[in-house]
């Protein structure tokens, strides 16, 4: 019986055991079909977009199409024809990189870009300096600068690792093939330390030791052509075209922004800047108008078949617009011998920088501005102090000095204070209440009192007691309002950006106190740009009408053209004082301390301006900066001159520095312009 009951005991056992694995089997099942049901559901409805997404991306090619930056032209207007050359353009570029694990020879590839890249430079510097330098010496700046520059290389080239390195270096095209051509070649040169003897033999016979040459070994740059980001080694010798690799080294190629001109008008142009990847204008016209430049992207969609390849469609293509071409009023021909000049003058005197800006008087248009130190738009990088890029015409403010005495007599005059024949006596100095010392002519030390003179002796011989007295007669409220009319204390609206306004706050007090009107009659204690200070004497010159200064001639867009109209700002004077203050700017010329700026065959007008620089808590010592404006031919003006150098170091007054480089400059353009002489 127990036997009996133990039995039915295993049996039920075993049932329940039985059951068990198969509700285990049941569960695993239903676990795979949740599973399955649940990536179904995640396909088709979860996250539906996002595999619709990458399926398309597998038959679909989608890509923004890049527009070309339009031009920037300078002109040229000579016998009633107009010639543009490019200011600003683009080419394809190759920007070499490195991946120095790859490179099979450091050393060996760190003398050949020095050689390619620097060597004609460095030896172009040297044999400048050469002039003025013993050979030793020379020998001993080449030796170093080579190694540094070398030694530059090689941290490139040698480094350990899969590093994709840049080497900051881009490339014309046709140069690119050049060097592939010149690294491939068996090295001619040689390398290896330099010896001071061989270094002077070459200083003296400008020549290479060479090795002899295999010449069928030679690849030339006729031998290679780039295709689609390769080099192609296209010899006679070979029937199909073989792709030349140089280890370690690679290029990507490019549109990139190019200035033929280099450094001409470089603080007018500004420069593009490929940090972000686009290409964004930076300073000058290029930022100015960089909407304009640089066009609208475009987009192409289409479907992509068997084998990548694209089937070709429209449904889905917007072209890209190119950007427009700007043609600025900068005579190319004008700016090419002024700049030259400015540059020659301001190394003669040693001076820290310069400026020449030239207005056509009835328009406003600027036919030339540069400005030095400058730099090359093509190599921007390069510059060590990044303040070179600002454009001080229209940036940076100065006190002008005596060059502000003709604004302040025309004043008088227009006001009907004062004529040409109004005399007073000058005493050298004269005290001004509120202030605790006189104030002197600048040549009171060696002249003294001038006596009993008229106004146009004030300013042939820029006699500050003369300007004070003139802006007497004036008041100062009528004064301070002239000013402005002329200009001063706003910006002139010009297409550049980044201008300054200039400082009359002095002037547009409520209240002027005296000494600070007195200052400023002869163009001390308020700042003024160089621009603002041409345009007052353009007014001048176009029968008292001030004109809105303007470089951009026209902009060029694929359906229409937006030409710039002159604009006049107001009348600041009668006609009839700005004939009187034409005159006595020739007296100027012709009697006064600025006979160097005549003209054979042309009545020329002007004034000078030697004013001692700013700074914090008065003014620097035996620091100046010169300024001269001059109009020609005064009886029908064609061009308004300024010329100013910074801190010349040998020689005190402007008669001697900006004065000479107005006649030159001056000369040049009656000549280019053809203009009938009248004496």
């Amino acid at each position: 019986m127990w036997e009996g009951k133990n039995k039915n005991r295993v049996k039920k056992k075993k049932s329940k055991l039985g059951l068990g694995r198969w509700r285990i089997v049941v569960a695993i099942v239903f676990l795979f079909c949740f599973s399955i049901i649940y990536q179904l559901f995640t396909l088709q409805v979860k996250d539906c977009d996002l595999y619709k997404a990458k399926a398309s991306r597998q038959h679909e090619y989608s890509s923004m199409l890049t527009p070309d930056r339009g031009r920037i032209y300078f002109q040229e207007k000579k016998n009633n024809q107009e010639n543009f050359f490019a200011a600003a353009t683009n080419r394809d570029m190759a920007t070499i990189y490195t991946v120095p694990k790859d490179v099979l020879n450091p050393e060996e590839m760190a003398h050949k870009f020095y050689n390619f890249f620097d060597k004609p430079r460095l030896e172009e510097e040297i044999r400048e300096e050469n002039k003025e330098r013993e050979i030793k010496k020379e020998v001993i700046i080449a030796t170093s600068t080579k190694e540094t520059i070398i030694s530059n290389y090689l941290k490139r080239f040698d480094k350990p690792g899969d590093v994709y390195e840049p080497l900051n270096i881009r490339i014309e095209i046709n140069n690119f093939l050049k060097l592939y051509s010149y690294i491939i070649q068996p090295e001619y040169e040689v390398e290896g330390e330099i010896k001071e003897s061989s270094l002077v033999e070459h200083f003296n016979n400008q020549e290479y030791e060479k090795y002899e040459l295999d010449i069928k070994k030679e690849i030339t740059v006729d031998d290679l052509k780039y295709r689609n980001g390769k080099v192609y080694y296209t010899g006679e010798q070979k029937e199909e075209d073989t792709t030349l690799i140089i280890p370690g080294i690679g290029f990507n190629v490019g549109s990139y922004r190019y200035y033929p001109e280099n450094e001409l008008g470089s603080q007018l142009l500004g420069f593009v800047s490929y940090v972000d990847g686009e290409g964004k204008g930076r300073y000058g016209l290029e930022e100015f108008f960089n909407t304009e430049l640089f066009g609208e992207y475009g987009s192409i969609e289409t479907d992509v078949g068997a084998g990548n390849i694209m089937i070709a469609s429209d449904r889905d293509y917007i072209e890209a617009k190119d950007g427009a071409d700007i043609v600025l009023t900068i005579d190319r021909n004008i700016q090419t011998f002024a700049c030259d000049k400015l540059s020659k003058a301001v190394e003669k005197h040693e001076a820290t920088g310069g400026s020449v800006i030239i207005i056509d008087p009835k328009t406003g248009a600027i036919l030339t501005m540069c400005s030095e130190p400058k730099f090359n738009p093509n190599n921007y990088s390069e510059v060590e102090d990044i303040s070179v890029y600002n454009n001080p015409n229209v940036l940076y403010q100065y006190e002008p000095g005596s060059v502000f005495k003709v604004i302040t007599m025309a004043a008088a005059i227009d006001k009907n204070k004062v004529k040409p024949s109004t005399t007073y006596n000058d005493e050298g100095q004269i005290m001004i209440e509120g202030w605790y010392k006189p104030i002197k002519n600048a040549d009171f030390s060696s002249k003294g009192a001038h006596g009993i003179v008229d106004m146009n002796y004030v300013l042939d011989y820029s006699l500050n007691t003369g300007a004070i007295f003139a802006m007497k007669q004036t008041g100062v409220e009528d004064f301070s309002a002239y000013v402005k009319d002329f200009g001063f204390g706003e910006k002139t609206g010009v297409e550049l950006g980044s201008e300054g306004s200039g400082n009359m706050a002095n002037l547009l007090r409520d209240r002027v106190k005296e000494i600070d009107a007195a200052t400023a009659s002869f163009g001390q204690g308020i700042a003024v740009t160089p621009l603002q200070m041409v345009m007052s004497y353009q007014a001048i010159a176009n029968e008292g009408n001030l004109m809105k200064p303007y470089i951009v001639d026209k902009i060029v867009y694929e359906d229409r053209e937006e030409i710039t109209n002159p604009k006049e700002v107001r009348q600041v004077i009668s006609k009839e004082t700005a004939e009187t203050m034409l005159a006595m700017l020739v007296n100027i010329v012709e009697k006064g301390h600025s006979t160097k700026a005549k003209v054979d065959g042309y009545y020329v007008g002007g004034k000078t301006g030697t004013a001692q620089i700013a700074s914090k808590g008065g003014y620097r010592q035996n620091e100046y900066v010169h300024t001269f404006i001059g109009v020609a031919p005064i009886e029908e003006p064609r061009f308004v001159m300024l010329t100013k150098i910074d801190s010349p170091k040998d020689v005190q007054y402007a008669e001697s520095s900006v004065v000479p480089l107005f006649q030159d400059i001056g000369e040049f353009i009656l000549k280019y312009y053809q203009s009938p002489k009248t004496r």
